[in-house]
């Protein structure tokens, strides 16, 4: 079984190798690009050679603040290693090798690789990309600041979602005081919406379905209906947390349409009902209160699995 490092000596363990290419998760959000992107630079830092995967999924939103990592065609590193990344199967697509590194936060890791720092106990990876960073490097620069402060707050939904701690904010006033621009990426990652963005929300929120007297809520976001909004991938962060806002909901289901026959179904919940565990039946993962799963199924029928196994679960919702 592979032990799981410390911090320091995961830090260690990268002082000792070297030719990084960092890999991030499918559908990838602020944690696990931004967490590999301020990786990425203190490993260049320290001396060694370092680059993230180019994510074909990566969205306009993140593209900015990760860009100057992404390898050149004839200069990729050869020992990977992964961040925020809980499951081989959430590797992007054009990455098929073997991880000798994994770096995650999620109590449903998979431990699919050589080595591991695992630490369930944080809000975001980026909380543990910190405390490697500076036990390899011993400080921490204002741009890997920024990139981390990034990392967590889109984990935390700018500190609003239940996995948010005292430890998490203390890591987030840490990093302002270490140069993180927060007030500029509060507005660009919280306080920015494309008019398709708000025309998308309006037609998710007047299609929500409410069951089991409002416990259980769900939407469907078809490629339809993306492509009326004139929505693109772009549009498309952080869609999960709609549904649930609705008064008196404990599980709430987001389930988008990406391909023919192929959705991506997310779930989030109150404490006492497990998100991981829903999605879990179908061989998804995640977080205790916030998980996600694809299946190869269009939007509506995704959705009739996923309410089925909430169901199963909690019989008396």
């Amino acid at each position: 079984m592979t032990t799981n490092m410390t911090a320091s000596e995961c830090a260690a363990w990268l002082a000792a190798h070297n030719n990084y290419l960092i890999i991030s998760h499918r559908h990838p959000d602020g944690d696990t690009l931004c967490s590999g992107a301020a990786l990425c630079s203190a490993l260049r830092r320290s001396g060694k050679r370092a680059w993230c995967i180019y994510n074909s999924e990566l969205t306009d939103t993140y593209r900015p603040l990760v860009s100057e990592y992404h390898p050149g065609r004839k200069d990729e590193p050869t020992l990977p290693i992964s961040v925020d990344v809980a499951d081989s199967g959430l590797f992007p697509r054009g990455f098929d090798g073997l991880v000798r590194l994994a770096i995650d936060h999620h109590a449903s890791h998979r431990r699919f690789s050589e080595e591991l720092c695992l630490d369930p106990e944080l809000s975001s990876c980026g909380e543990l990309v910190m405390q490697i960073i500076k036990a390899l490097c011993g400080d921490i620069t204002p741009h890997e600041a920024s990139l981390l402060y990034a990392a967590v707050s889109t984990d935390t939904g700018c500190f609003q979602y239940s996995n948010t701690n005292s430890a998490t904010l203390r890591a987030a006033a840490d990093l302002i005081d270490l140069g993180a621009d927060s007030r500029e990426l509060n507005i660009q990652l919280f306080r920015t919406m494309t008019p398709a963005r708000m025309e998308l929300e309006g037609r998710m929120l007047t299609s929500m379905e409410r069951m089991r007297d409002g416990k259980v809520c769900a939407v469907c976001v078809t490629r339809d209906m993306m492509r009326e909004c004139g929505a693109t991938e772009d549009d498309c962060e952080d869609l999960a947390g709609i549904a649930g806002k609705s008064k008196g909901c404990l599980i709430s289901v987001t389930v988008r349409e990406t391909g023919l026959d192929r959705s991506k179904v997310s779930v989030r919940t109150r404490p006492g009902y497990s998100a991981a565990d829903i999605c879990a039946v179908y061989g998804g993962g995640g977080h205790e209160m916030a998980a996600g799963v694809t299946l190869s199924l269009a939007a509506r029928q995704a959705l009739y699995k996923i309410l089925n196994a909430i169901y199963k679960l909690y019989p008396d919702l």
